[in-house]
Formats: structure tokens, C-alpha cells, sequence
């Protein structure tokens, strides 16, 4: 760690000679990827000087205990050792953090893909629920909450409901929910009280920027048709619904809930550039296998993360097996307590990678 740490502080020197160089600071580019790059160091070099003359006066103290000759004095060092010794291990542990790898993804908003797994009309009914806690979390969070597109199911809930969401800490907080959900509980169209097991999945895709994703027009297969609601009864009079095909992977996204083509069209590519993204993400990580093993969970779609259970009254993370006796709060959108819990168990793991 102390060898990065220093390496890390010849390039901060570095950066601060260059910046003050008249001839850097005439080339606007080159000035600011300098500031910038000196900005994201400045954080752990202010700790790290902090940490260096902690263990400085550490050093001076325990060289004046060696020389006291009153016992008075001799107690007062070696409180004071003791205390420069809690402080330099509460800074040690800061720098730790501080030398994470930061997620690239960070300060991405997000589009979540909520879809009704296995058991029918429960399913959907259950994907109704996720939608609705999703949209009381962005609240308590305020977010901003756009529903990009929604195939409603007869008997209320969602076949498939697609929507972005805005604001501070989206991904990092919203990260952990891509995988199976699963509810155990007694069917509204149940008659014997029969408890029944669902599924619904949720995917977490952080949306695209241009620059990462381009889409050749070319590369597009663009159909347009009428807006159907549950049934399949007609819901519009013109073709106002898009379904887009990306030729080369194969991907297809379809979006009716705008009366406007146009609209829709915007909002097909905004998902199908995130889905593309996703892949591309997935197939980095999978190229990474071990480091992927170090974090919380793969964000494999496959995984089994969670079970509402209600005749029990609980919610339970598979991941990290953490039972919490709360499962209407949860479902009002109090994920804090799951969220916080899960972010905690990634840094601890990451933590461990960190030399000491």
C-alpha cells in the first residue's frame, strides 16, 4: 500500500510543477487534464500527509519517553502515544479506502428492466410490486423516475415494465438489485391458501453515453405498429408503437407507451444503447473472472438475490444473508438498511485486496 502511496506522491509533486509551467497553462487541454488528474489525487495526499506526521510525532514521542526521567511526564507520553497510535491506525484505514478502485460506473443514472419470471399472473403481480418499491425508493432518494415502456398484465402488474431513473448514487445504490427476486406467499387468485413461490427479474443497466455507444443507422431495423394494453386490445388508432432491431447482435426493444413515434423511437434507443453497453460490460467482466469473484455477487440475472417472504413477514438477502423482519417497509421503499448492508460488504471485500 505504502509503495502506491509514494508513487502517488510523485506524481501529485509532478502534476503540481507542471500546472504552475506557463507553457502548460497556454494549452487549455493539456492544463485541464492536468488539474483534473491532480484533483483526483489531492484526497488521499491530504490524508497521506496527515498519516505521515502523525507517524512523525509518534516518533518524537516515544524518543522523549526513552529520555523522561519524571514519572508524571513519563504517564502523559505514553497517553499520547497511545492516542497518536489510535489516530494513525484510523488514518491507515482511510487511506485504505481511499486507494479502492473507484467505480467507473459511479456517476451514472440508471435503466432498471423489471420482468415477470415464473408463476403467471402472480409473477406479474410481483413485478407490479418491485415497480411500485422502486418508485418509493427514487422518492426517498429524489430521484427522478421516467417509465420508458410497460406491458401491463391482465390481472394488473406487469408482464415487462422499463424506466430510467436520475439522481445522486443511482447506480452505486441501485447496482445490487440485477438478479431473480423471488416472493413466497399466498395468491390473490389462490382459493385453497396455498402458499405459491414466484419470480420476477430485475435488470440494472447504467445508461449510455454517446461517446461509448454508437449505433450505425444502417445497423437498424425500425418497425412501427399500434400501441396494444392488456388482452391485446388496441389502445391507439395510429402506429405509433417502434420496435427496433440491432442487426448485428440481434437485440430488440419495443416501446408504445408515447402517443408520439418519434418519442418512442428516443426512448428504444435509449434502452437498446444501455442493453449495449450492459454486454459489453459483461463481457469485459467475464474476461476478468477473478476480480469479479472479489466483489458482492456476479450481477449475473440468473442469481436467486432475494425472497419476500410474507407469511413470515420478512425480506432475506441471499448474497450476504441478511434477514430483515420489515418486509412492508421494504416493499414502501425502504431499501436503506439492505442497500447500506450490501455497499458495506463490498467494501469490505475489496478492502482485502489492499495490501496492508
Amino acid at each position: 500500500m505504502f509503495e502506491r502511496l509514494e508513487l502517488h506522491k510523485q506524481r501529485f509533486d509532478e502534476l503540481n510543477t507542471k500546472i504552475s509551467d506557463p507553457g502548460i497553462m497556454a494549452d487549455n487541454k493539456a492544463y485541464r487534464d492536468l488539474v483534473r488528474e491532480r484533483s483526483s489525487l489531492e484526497d488521499v495526499m491530504t490524508v497521506y500527509d496527515r498519516y505521515l506526521a502523525l507517524e512523525q510525532q509518534l516518533a518524537e514521542a516515544r524518543d522523549l519517553l526513552g529520555e523522561e526521567k519524571d514519572p508524571e511526564m513519563a504517564d502523559f507520553v505514553r497517553a499520547e502515544i497511545e492516542s497518536l497510535g489510535s489516530a494513525i491506525e484510523e488514518k491507515r484505514e482511510e487511506l485504505k479506502l481511499l486507494l479502492l478502485p473507484r467505480d467507473e460506473m459511479a456517476d451514472r443514472d440508471v435503466i432498471v428492466e423489471i420482468r415477470a419470471g415464473t408463476g403467471g399472473d402472480e409473477a406479474a403481480l410481483f413485478a407490479g410490486d418491485l415497480y411500485r418499491m422502486y418508485t418509493h425508493y427514487a422518492e426517498n432518494h429524489r430521484w427522478k423516475l421516467e417509465r420508458l415502456s410497460a406491458s401491463p398484465s391482465d390481472m394488473g402488474g406487469f408482464k415487462e415494465v422499463i424506466f430510467s431513473l436520475k439522481g445522486k448514487e443511482v447506480w452505486p445504490r441501485m447496482k445490487f438489485e440485477s438478479g431473480v427476486h423471488r416472493v413466497q406467499r399466498v395468491p390473490v387468485t389462490e382459493s385453497s391458501g396455498r402458499i405459491h413461490t414466484s419470480t420476477a427479474t430485475v435488470a440494472i443497466l447504467p445508461e449510455a453515453q454517446d461517446v461509448e455507444v454508437k449505433v450505425d443507422p444502417a445497423d437498424l431495423k425500425i418497425d412501427v405498429f399500434r400501441s396494444t394494453g392488456p388482452g391485446g386490445q388496441s389502445v391507439n388508432t395510429t402506429d405509433s408503437a417502434v420496435r427496433v432491431t440491432h442487426k448485428p447482435t440481434g437485440l430488440v426493444v419495443s416501446c408504445q407507451d408515447e402517443k408520439s413515434q418519434l418519442q418512442n423511437k428516443e426512448k428504444a434507443l435509449r434502452i437498446l444503447k444501455a442493453r449495449m453497453l450492459d454486454a459489453a460490460r459483461h463481457k469485459q467482466q467475464q474476461e476478468e473472472a477473478a476480480q469479479r469473484r472479489s466483489q458482492v455477487g456476479t450481477g449475473e440475472r440468473s442469481e436467486k438475490i432475494r425472497t419476500y417472504n410474507f407469511p413470515q413477514g420478512r425480506v432475506t438477502d441471499h448474497r450476504i444473508g441478511l434477514t430483515l423482519h420489515k418486509l412492508q417497509a421494504v416493499l414502501e421503499g425502504d431499501l436503506d438498511d439492505l442497500t447500506g448492508a450490501l455497499m458495506d460488504d463490498e467494501k469490505a471485500q475489496a478492502l482485502r485486496g489492499v495490501a496492508s
